[in-house]
């Protein structure tokens, strides 16, 4: 009795089995899919967590009567009050007009354009004149402001202006197209830019010096 009730049902069972098994591949399946659509590209949650890089500087270059300016940073400042606290926003500008003419500009407002602009007009007013030996500079020259210095190097023609993102704006608006530079210090991006203008000024070419001097060369 008990081999006549087991052999009936061993091929009851054979089929259940079989009809499980396309199910359970179904269901393996659509297991990846389902977390590929969670986990997937295109979502809403993608980047959600993710530290967001440094904003871009905003540079902006205007050509009003030969003269071109450069915006070199934008600051925000806050202020607390009884109420909360406002925020004022400064802008460092350079302009010059490739003509050995350059100047440094700061200006505050409480909207970006608004400061763009001030320091706009306020590097128009304080250019310089400096003295270009074609697209270099005449000799080399040390330049200092506060805690901020840097050294600026002739260079052969085709070398182009090696220099770091802050202070390169105002070579290339004074003129320069192959330059080498070497920074010291702070690396404040207002006082490398200021030191530029320093060492810029203070070059003199051979006749400059000459006539100074009161001697021929």
């Amino acid at each position: 009795m008990s081999e006549e009730n087991t052999q009936p049902q061993a091929p009851e069972t054979q089929p259940e089995a079989q009809a499980a098994a396309p199910e359970q591949a179904q269901e393996q399946q659509q297991q990846p899919q389902q977390g590929q659509r969670r986990g997937g590209g295109g979502g809403r949650g993608d980047g959600r967590g993710q530290r967001r890089g440094p904003r871009p500087e905003r540079r902006n270059e205007e050509d009003e009567g030969g003269v071109k300016s450069s915006t070199v940073g934008v600051f925000r400042s806050a202020k607390v009050v009884k109420g909360g606290k406002n925020f004022a926003f400064e802008a460092l500008v350079a302009a010059g007009d490739g003509q050995g003419n350059i100047g440094l500009g700061y200006g505050k407002a409480k909207e970006v354009p608004a400061a763009v602009e001030k320091a706009t007009k306020d590097a128009r007013r304080r250019m310089v004149k400096v003295s270009l030996s074609g697209g270099t500079i005449p000799h080399e020259v040390m330049g200092q402001f506060g805690a901020s210095s840097i050294r600026l190097v002739p260079a052969r023609p085709g070398t182009g202006i090696k220099a770091g993102r802050h202070v390169r704006p105002v070579l290339e608006l004074v003129g320069l197209r192959d330059v080498l530079t070497k920074a010291y210090g702070s690396t404040n991006k207002k006082n490398l830019c200021k030191a530029a203008i320093k060492a810029l000024a203070s070059l003199r070419t051979k006749e400059e010096v000459a006539s100074q001097r009161g001697v021929q060369l």
